[in-house]
């Protein structure tokens, strides 16, 4: 309780069916409008109805590299916008964020990997996701992959924060049954990985309960029926708060287990998570038993006494939501995990922060349990 911590969060968050339209009128002070977008959510761009000139960037592969964001740059710094729109998934608003702190100045991404490098912003963003699982609305951190080493690089700046953040369960309708899924379960990893992490505390603690019930009240929900708009919303509302918990605490063990499958793989970012986290959950049992527990509980996964019973429940669960978890129906290969393991060692900046510590062969370990 006593470590000090900041909490930042959009300035403007609105919630609900139909929340979107409202993003039309708050949007009509700025002339330029630059969207990011992917080729699927293109189109809400236009239900939008923004006033002003409108330029659409959706030329982003699923996990941006830093040639990509060099792209998008080069196309915002051509156009000159005054209002910068993530439309999409966390990849999507990841590179929002960067397009808003860096069109208008000197500053690459190369020059702002790591915390409070970025000199300043004076593009407005908006934050609109279409998809229930990164949380990346809320927060102040971007990933881009190096692709020289494959390795995923944060940039961490409050003047990444939004503006205004957009959450509108109808925009997650048409989201298949099995993207629901596992970006469901990223949504979990993310609140769960902060509330057992070593950096821990009470105010994010509680956003991270809140998050892990919303997921085990309404994500079987929104996979079974996707036009179920309560269901959809809740999950939106999880993936938010999961996204206020990555701020001041972050994740740990379970998503530098997810990197490399993602970069190596190339499996999505919340397919990658979905597959590691029970394995995770379980391994840190030992470390945090009582924070297990409650997890369990608040999943209704029941409570196991011994790891491998929460290892069973946990792998029931993603199963019964449709998600394939085993890391060799995604291609992966024995030979491959020991180099996948010391590139996962190597993300120091989540390792640490695992309650239980993790080496090399504990990660070698996890990653055989997968195949």
């Amino acid at each position: 309780m006593a470590r000090p911590i900041t909490l930042l969060q959009p300035s403007r968050l609105e919630i609900g069916a139909g929340s979107v339209s409202c993003l039309a009128q708050w949007a009509e002070p700025y002339r330029r409008v630059f969207v990011v977008a992917m080729p699927p959510t293109v189109g809400f761009a236009e239900r939008i109805g923004f006033t002003g000139a409108v330029e659409t960037f959706i030329d982003l592969p699923p996990e941006p590299d830093l040639p990509a964001v060099a792209a998008v740059l080069a196309a915002a710094r051509a156009f000159e916008p005054d209002l910068v729109v993530g439309l999409g998934g966390g990849s999507v608003m990841d590179v929002a964020k960067l397009v808003a702190a860096l069109w208008d100045g000197e500053q690459s991404v190369p020059d702002v990997i790591g915390v409070d490098k970025v000199a300043g912003r004076r593009t407005a963003l908006a934050q609109v996701p279409t998809t229930s699982g990164t949380g990346s609305e809320a927060g102040i951190r971007s990933l881009v992959t190096n692709p020289e080493t494959l390795a995923k690089q944060a940039v961490e700046s409050r003047h990444m924060l939004a503006d205004i953040a957009v959450l509108d369960p109808e925009l997650t309708y048409s989201v298949p049954a099995a993207v629901t899924a596992a970006t469901g379960v990223d949504a979990l990893a993310h609140c769960v990985e902060s509330y057992t992490n070593i950096k821990a505390h009470p105010l994010i603690d509680g956003y991270a309960r809140l998050g892990i019930e919303l997921v085990g009240r309404y994500l079987p929900r929104a996979v079974s029926d996707g036009a179920d708009t309560e269901a959809r919303a809740g999950m939106m509302l999880a993936s938010y708060y999961g996204g206020v918990c990555l701020g001041p605490v972050n994740t740990a063990g379970g998503h530098a287990l997810a990197y490399p499958l993602g970069t190596r793989l190339k499996l999505p970012h919340g397919l990658a998570n979905a597959v590691i986290f029970p394995h995770v959950l379980a391994f840190n049992a030992s470390a945090c038993p009582d924070k297990t527990a409650g997890v369990a509980a608040m999943l209704a996964l029941g409570a196991g006494a011994y790891t491998n019973d929460i290892l069973t429940s946990a792998m029931d669960y993603c199963q019964a939501l449709g998600i394939e978890m085993h890391l060799s129906r995604h291609g992966a290969q024995e030979q491959d995990l020991p180099i996948w393991a010391e590139e996962a060692f190597a993300i120091k900046r989540l390792i640490d922060n695992n309650p239980r510590p993790l080496g090399t062969k504990d990660i070698l370990s996890i990653y055989r349990s997968a195949l």
